[in-house]
Order: structure tokens, then sequence, then C-alpha cells
């Protein structure tokens, strides 16, 4: 059974590290057989989560569609970049608006559905000697207590500005084998989450 795994960087800036992260694991997971789809948060804006905005407008329209993404896919590869020793707040954001109920709240309408029962794998670039390790077991433990079973790996990439080639590939081949390691690991216990 075909893992259908999403890509993704938790920064909107175009010329992200962590993007060009997201966009070695899809390559990574693709070539590991699975059906992995990269998208771009920049491409899904929504407004700072607000309950009363959630009240008076419900979830907004971005989030609906990002939403739909997340219920097709059986695992996530998140390339988090570290903001303070924490997540960015485009991250935590996109995870607070996917994370409420929709409609009646049961079933598909859960907010724990876009994440339940999905697999995930964790990877951090930055420009520093630590290569932003420092807030993945944060971003571990909230996955987790909405259900999703991140694996026990994950990469981080120091001083990555240097990282990338000018095509965008990782030129350390050590570095390359961690991240297809980790997009091959989520995307088998993706597919035996799956079954």
């Amino acid at each position: 059974m075909t893992a259908r795994l999403l890509a993704f960087a938790g920064s909107a800036r175009r010329d992200s590290l962590n993007k060009k992260l997201a966009r070695a694991a899809h390559a990574g997971a693709t070539a590991a057989g699975a059906q992995a789809t990269f998208i771009d948060l920049d491409d899904y804006p929504m407004p700072l989560y607000h309950g009363d905005l959630e009240a008076a407008s419900g979830m907004p329209e971005k989030a609906l569609e990002l939403r739909a993404l997340f219920l097709e896919s059986d695992g996530l590869l998140i390339a988090s970049p570290e903001n303070n020793n924490a997540m960015s707040s485009l991250l935590k954001n996109t995870i607070d608006w996917l994370s409420r109920d929709v409609g009646d709240g049961k079933g598909a309408n859960s907010g724990l559905a876009p994440w339940r029962g999905k697999a995930a794998g964790l990877l951090a670039a930055s420009p520093g000697a630590f290569g932003g390790v420092r807030h993945l077991p944060h971003l571990r433990q909230v996955l987790a207590g909405l259900g999703v079973t991140v694996v026990g790996a994950q990469v981080a990439v120091p001083k990555a500005h240097e990282a990338f080639a000018a095509d965008g590939h990782l030129a350390d081949e050590r570095v390359a084998k961690q991240v297809r390691s980790l997009a091959e690991a989520v995307a088998g216990l993706a597919a035996k989450l799956r079954a």
C-alpha cells in the first residue's frame, strides 16, 4: 500500500532553508515509493487564530483547503525553522487552525481528524551550529498530543546556508542520506498505520 505524504516547511520565506530541506525530504519520499506532495504554507495564508473570529466566521477558506489535504494524507514530513528556541509562529498557527472542529465536530469533522493516525518525520535547518534541533522535542510533543506518531529519528542541518548546492540539493551526501532515510522511515510507518 503506497503511503501518501505531505512535505512542507514551517516558513513562508521564498528562499527558506527549511523549504529547501522539505523539498529534499519530498524527493527522498518519492524515491522510497511514496506518493509525496510538496506544499508551501505561503499558499495557504490564514489569520492568527482567534476564538472570536472562528465563532463569527468559522475556519478560513485556506485553512479548509489545507485541512482537506491533511485528511487525504497518511504522513507528514515537516521541516521546522527554529524561532527563539520554538517552532515558528506560522507552523504553530497552522496547527492551531487545523486542529479545530468543523461542522458537528464528529468523525472527519473532528479537529483531531487531520492528525490522528498519521506518521511524521521532523527536520530542521538553521545557519546556526545546532541546526534548529532545540525546538524539535516541543514540536514532537505537540504532534503526539494530536495523535501523530513521530518517528524517533530526526534530521537537523547546521550551517544550512552552506548545505545546499545551487540547484537546491543537499551538497553533503551524509546529510542527504539522513534525509532519505527519514523519508523512507515515515513512508514505511505511514503505510503500516494506514493498513
